[in-house]
């Protein structure tokens, strides 16, 4: 796996470090440090960054370091094309302040936005990861890794991988086989389909795989996917707004790392999808982990 580290000297970026270096010390390439200096002028400054980061990654094999020149997100992205890397880390400042982040924005969220691969948006406290929550509706096509209680016969006709058949292809290799992964589905009634029981809105997930519900064959399938010696694999319900119950059972779960997915589509469509993911990645205090 090819990984791409990217710090600026903040302390949110050493978070960063500090979480690809759990990952990366068993990466079998070299991991590439990046950081990007808004003019030739910054260099000196850019190398000491560099330093830093070498300093804090000495369990990591090999290390490998670069400076672009420009804008932060644009040359992350840049780079990640160019050397086609499999993983890109970034890190993303706490600001309490909701309001002025959605508004002013940040790199983190342009670099998810643009990445050719998944990024993972490092904040709170960079941990081992042991425990996993993993964020997938079974849908395939443009609500794929949104778990919401949609309706499960519209889906022939959607197009495009799950985001647990993306996870596995693409980054199994972040699996130890050690991990505890729960795999969970937000049932809403907002956005239930037609077939869909009131029984089923309130049942948990043992209770769905025992009625073989919909929701319950899609948990039992997610289950059977992520299956793998030493891996340890529980699915959950949870009922209420799609965002609300993520944040809700990361907190309560003390996931190490969250997984969601996204898409690129044009228009309208990602205008909405983009915002359940911005939400999550804005207010969610530990990392994310984005699957494209």
């Amino acid at each position: 796996m090819r990984i791409l580290l990217t710090t600026h000297g903040m302390p949110h970026d050493e978070v960063a470090l500090g979480f690809g270096a759990h990952i990366a010390r068993y990466a079998t390439e070299p991991t590439m440090v990046l950081t990007v200096a808004e003019n030739a002028a910054a260099r000196p400054q850019a190398e000491g960054v560099l330093k830093r980061a070498r300093e804090l990654l000495t369990e990591v094999p090999r290390v490998e370091t670069k400076i672009r020149i420009g804008h932060a997100a644009s040359e992350i992205v840049f780079e990640a094309q160019e050397g086609r890397y499999d993983l890109i880390v970034v890190g993303e400042r706490q600001n309490p302040n909701l309001l002025a982040r959605f508004l002013s924005g940040s790199n983190s969220v342009r670099v998810v936005e643009h990445a050719p691969c998944p990024v993972v948006v490092a904040k709170g406290k960079a941990r081992p990861i042991e425990r996993i929550l993993l964020c997938d509706s079974g849908v395939e096509g443009p609500l794929a890794g949104f778990p919401l209680a949609s309706s499960w016969g519209d889906r022939a006709g959607n197009q495009g991988p799950s985001l647990l058949t993306r996870f596995t292809a693409q980054l199994a290799d972040l699996l130890l086989g050690e991990e505890e992964i729960t795999v969970l589905h937000v049932m809403s009634q907002i956005s239930a389909g037609p077939g869909i029981k009131g029984k089923q809105l309130r049942a948990e997930a043992e209770e769905l795989i025992e009625e073989h519900a919909p929701e319950g064959e899609l948990l039992e399938q997610d289950v059977h996917v992520l299956e793998r010696p030493g891996v340890r694999v529980r699915p959950k319900v949870r009922h209420g707004l799609v965002v609300d119950e993520i944040l809700a059972e990361a907190q309560a779960g003390d996931y190490d790392l969250v997984v969601v997915g996204s898409h690129r589509s044009e228009g309208w469509q990602r205008i909405l999808l983009d915002d359940i993911a911005h939400k999550i990645l804005m207010q969610m205090d530990r990392p994310v982990l984005v699957v494209r």
